[in-house]
């Protein structure tokens, strides 16, 4: 690697960050596709997995653990200062604060179960990733993708929709959920070539394809890079 930090991981990594916060702000309207009523956040979500994996891929586990707690810990920032404008009063001409409100009054139960989620999914993809390319000795980029991504996918909906969706019927859950999972992994495939291209570019421009051997896995090790 040419640096630290080279340009490309920090613009990979903003861009990561980017991704989560505005799925979050994203997730407040429903769509509909094909007569499936998913979160808007299905349309950006899924490409902080696909940069997860280039992240991986590229500069290994432990720098993928780093951008992953620093967009924790930034929409944390984001929701927090969001709250904060909701219960200061509004001026008295301005007429938008319903919609504001509406944007980031969200449930405190909804809040923890998109970040606690987030955190398990996008940890648990970045562990597949990395456990799998040392397995396969750095081939199969493609299938140890949507590998780490079903993975990922699959823990993030298992936490978030129990506890967003708390007392919604049991058959009516596991629907949502296997729309969700099956329309994010889908993406993942649909986009692939393009993701393969890029990690390809981006090895050999950085000129690093980091394996992880020898390394702890521990999600709160987060001073290991």
């Amino acid at each position: 690697m040419k640096n630290k930090y080279s340009t490309v991981f920090l613009l990979m990594a903003v861009l990561f960050v980017v991704c989560l916060i505005a799925s979050n702000l994203f997730a407040t309207k429903v769509i509909c596709l094909l007569g499936i009523n998913l979160p808007g956040a299905v349309i950006i979500f899924p490409v902080s997995y696909i940069i997860n994996d280039c992240i991986c891929e590229v500069w290994g586990f432990r720098k993928a653990r780093l951008v992953i707690w620093t967009a924790f810990a930034m929409n944390i920032f984001v929701v927090l200062g969001g709250q904060l404008l909701v219960w200061m009063p509004a001026a008295s001409f301005w007429d938008g604060a319903p919609h504001f409100d509406y944007m980031f009054n969200m449930a405190p139960r909804v809040v923890a179960a998109s970040l606690l989620a987030f955190l398990v999914g996008s940890t648990i993809n970045s562990l597949v990733m990395s456990k799998k390319k040392i397995a396969d000795k750095g081939r199969n980029f493609g299938v140890r993708a949507i590998l780490s991504s079903l993975a990922g996918e699959f823990a993030d909906s298992m936490i978030f929709m129990p506890i967003a969706f708390w007392g919604t019927p049991v058959k009516t859950l596991f629907w949502m959920m296997l729309a969700q999972v099956s329309f994010k992994v889908l993406y993942e495939i649909i986009i692939l070539p393009v993701t393969s291209v890029v990690v390809r570019k981006v090895k050999s421009y950085e000129g690093v394809d980091t394996f992880d051997e020898g390394i702890s896995y521990n999600p709160f090790k987060i001073a290991d890079v």
